[in-house]
């Protein structure tokens, strides 16, 4: 499998979030690239090519252009005004204060584009995700040529970012805006299956009322776990939307066997709307060490994952999500990958 990977992607390299009531240092974090790249190459998954660069044109049919705008500069106008630290958002509209005008100082902005607090804005924030966004596309664009499949190593990841807000370490949504590429380039009907422990809101957010993309989401119960105020099961879509919206919310503690028959169901959801392409939001954050979530995944499982995946006999292009600070999240991609490889292979 052809990996799209830039030592670009470690341009942002943020010192601060907001977790437990510390400023600590991110989980998200430029290490996790080298531990995933490290195993691809060990494990001889397949070669590792650089992107292509693709502009802004794909992200602004996604996200609106004054949350772009305010993404490319918001950096450098935080420092302008002598802020010391890193763009950290401290106040939002809120039920009370709707906020429907945008205010013109940079806090408030900042604030009225952020979803949560947790996640700043640092040097070289938005130039990584612009990277990160052509990592998606070219691993796209090699599935459409070629029909076999391809991992973009994207970071900063994007299953979070909506249309018009940033938030859990995502600022351009990867995986939608490849999706929305996949249809200009003649497919019909095309699915993404997030398979992150945290439920992917902003691609719902995204696709909620189209029923050219299928958004297929397994995640940790919001009553219990971030992002908390979207992925339930009965958010299905609306208007054209309708049923093209599938939440799978799970308790923490799910184990694997409670996990892959959700999976299942996932796919099956996938084959009846008739996908033509699917783009997998890729996060391994299901893994039981992971520091910041609450499955019970083990190392051994994900292969299976890439198996299950590989039934659905699609063009298929893997993006990266989430997965942090621990030494196995290079074995773990892999796994899924090699899996996914292993089946194919004996398909044919």
């Amino acid at each position: 499998m052809l990996t799209f990977h830039s030592e670009s992607t470690k341009l942002r390299r943020a010192k601060t979030e907001l977790n437990e009531g510390l400023l600590m240092a991110p989980f998200e974090c430029p290490e996790r690239v080298d531990l995933v790249l490290e195993r691809i190459r060990a494990s001889g998954l397949g070669p590792v090519q650089a992107p292509t660069r693709f502009g802004l044109e794909p992200v602004l049919a996604v996200h609106d252009r004054d949350y772009v705008e305010f993404l490319a500069g918001c950096w450098e106008e935080w420092k302008a005004i002598g802020m010391a630290g890193e763009a950290i958002p401290n106040i939002w509209p809120s039920r009370s204060m709707p906020g429907t005008r945008i205010p013109e100082h940079i806090e408030g902005r900042l604030g009225y584009y952020a979803q949560t607090g947790e996640t700043s804005i640092c040097a070289n924030t938005f130039e990584a995700a612009e990277v990160s966004k052509d990592i998606a596309l070219s691993a796209l664009g090699h599935t459409l040529e070629s029909g076999e499949p391809s991992f973009g190593l994207c970071r900063p990841p994007g299953h979070h970012a909506s249309s018009n807000q940033f938030g859990g370490y995502c600022f351009f949504n990867n995986a939608a805006i490849a999706a929305d590429q996949a249809l200009k380039h003649g497919h019909s009907r095309v699915a993404v299956l997030d398979i992150d422990f945290h439920h992917g809101n902003g691609t719902q957010e995204i696709f909620y009322a189209r029923d050219d993309v299928i958004v297929v989401s397994l995640h940790g119960d919001p009553l219990h776990c971030f992002p908390y105020y979207l992925g339930h099961a009965d958010e299905t879509g609306s208007g054209r939307g309708e049923g093209y919206n599938v939440n799978y919310p799970m308790p923490p503690g799910t184990d694997y066997a409670r996990w892959s028959a959700a999976l299942d169901e996932g796919l099956a959801r996938i084959r009846q709307a008739g996908a033509e392409l699917l783009v997998v939001s890729l996060g391994v954050d299901t893994f039981e060490h992971d520091p910041i979530s609450s499955f019970k995944l083990r190392s051994d499982d994900y292969p299976d994952v890439g198996r299950r995946l590989a039934t659905l006999g699609l063009p298929t292009v893997f993006l990266l999500e989430g997965g942090y600070a621990v030494e196995e999240i290079g074995i773990n991609v892999v796994n899924v990958l090699s899996g996914f490889d292993a089946a194919r292979a004996g398909s044919v």
